[in-house]
């Protein structure tokens, strides 16, 4: 009987606090819909908290959410949808969508969403990805049989799966203005919103794109408490190299069909690097990314110590010589300075790097700073960088 009664009141622990004495509403509404509206409640007491995100924004109203976002890399519109909370009134306002919050069932066309899936126990809400083919997160390819592959705007969507599905939200990526890709899904009356986690080339930026996830599930408290961890972590493997007596000169990237597309000083990879305790010799490039010749890059970056974020598909030395003889002529290469982003990799091509490692920068730092100095990390496991003179 008492071991009855203590569950009883365990119960009413777990249930009683959404709901103040007052009437107001303690913690977001992340399974149920209100039942009786009151104008004057906050239905949102657990909000994001944006730092260093620049591609979305998001504006709290009692019932509903305002979310901006700029859709693409130098995009001059913006895209507007209205989150409204279930059981509320819906504003006057135009919009390029509204959804109702939270989202019961969502379609993700980007691995980089997956990881934040997980970690706001959102899992069984996700019924479709494009492919899982790419896929490297675990708890998605252990509930793949739940999950249907819809197709993407490259490869072409299933629009017969998509129908069946009856998502209440597809979440996409598009890169330029004028992309059609999801108009035939619009027109089987599926809302769709748009990701640009890639358009915000800061680390900590980038994975900060967790927060816009959790606003279309009411998940705010637990986005705001994974970031925080991911921040803290990141800033104190920063500072483990703010004060280096040396710091190793870098280059990064490979040509790609004759262009070599440098990380310029603007670039996610050039932070990187910075925090990591190297020089990267492209910093003084403008942009993100520029366009420079096999010799523009030797020229410069000849005696560079170090070399990553190469080719995704070489595993080693004989695999970069075999499509390039010339890569010898670099010191990196020549040193066995060279490092691939590519350790966690599956056999289709998907890569982890560029999937928990978005939403994990610190992870990401760590192996960085054991490659340039490792030693102050002695003892560090590599996540995502392989050494091509070591590798298997």
């Amino acid at each position: 009987m008492l071991k009855r009664f203590s569950l009883f009141l365990l119960t009413l622990v777990l249930v009683i606090p959404v709901f103040a004495q007052d009437g107001a509403i303690e913690r977001n509404l992340t399974d149920d819909c209100v039942t009786e509206f009151d104008a004057s409640v906050d239905y949102f007491p657990q909000k994001a908290e944006i730092e260093y995100a620049e591609g979305f924004t998001v504006e709290y109203f009692n019932n509903y959410k305002v979310v901006t976002i700029v859709p693409w890399v130098g995009a001059e519109e913006t895209f507007t949808y209205v989150l409204v909370q279930c059981g509320t009134e819906a504003p006057e306002m135009d919009a390029d969508a509204v959804v109702e919050i939270p989202v019961e069932s969502v379609v993700t066309l980007s691995t980089t969403i997956l990881p934040h899936i997980v970690s706001q126990d959102l899992v069984d809400h996700l019924v479709g990805v494009d492919t899982l083919a790419f896929t490297s997160t675990q708890e998605i390819l252990d509930n793949a049989d739940n999950i249907a592959e819809v197709g993407s705007g490259f490869s072409g969507f299933n629009l017969e799966v998509i129908a069946e599905l009856e998502p209440a939200l597809i979440m996409g990526q598009q890169f330029f203005a004028g992309d059609t890709a999801f108009d035939p899904i619009s027109e089987l009356g599926v809302t769709v919103v748009l990701n640009s986690d890639f358009a915000d080339t800061s680390p900590l930026a980038a994975a900060e794109w967790g927060k816009y996830l959790s606003l279309f599930f009411n998940t705010e408290a637990l986005a705001n408490e994974t970031f925080e961890t991911v921040e803290t972590e990141y800033n104190a493997l920063a500072a483990l190299t703010a004060d280096v007596e040396t710091r190793p000169t870098v280059i990064a990237a490979t040509p790609f069909q004759g262009a070599w597309f440098m990380p310029a000083g603007d670039s996610t990879i050039a932070e990187f690097i910075e925090n990591a305790g190297g020089d990267f010799l492209f910093s003084d490039l403008e942009g993100t990314s520029v366009n420079l010749s096999f010799e523009e890059v030797l020229e410069q970056g000849s005696e560079a110590e170090y070399w990553v974020n190469l080719n995704q598909i070489w595993l080693t030395p004989d695999e970069m010589l075999a499509d390039d003889e010339r890569y010898v002529e670099f010191a990196a290469f020549e040193n066995g300075n060279v490092w691939n982003n590519n350790l966690a990799q599956n056999d289709m091509g998907g890569n982890a790097y560029f999937e928990s490692g978005f939403v994990n920068p610190h992870l990401v730092l760590a192996d960085l700073i054991a490659i340039l100095h490792p030693e102050l990390l002695p003892d560090h496991e590599f996540v995502y960088y392989r050494n091509f003179e070591t590798a298997e």
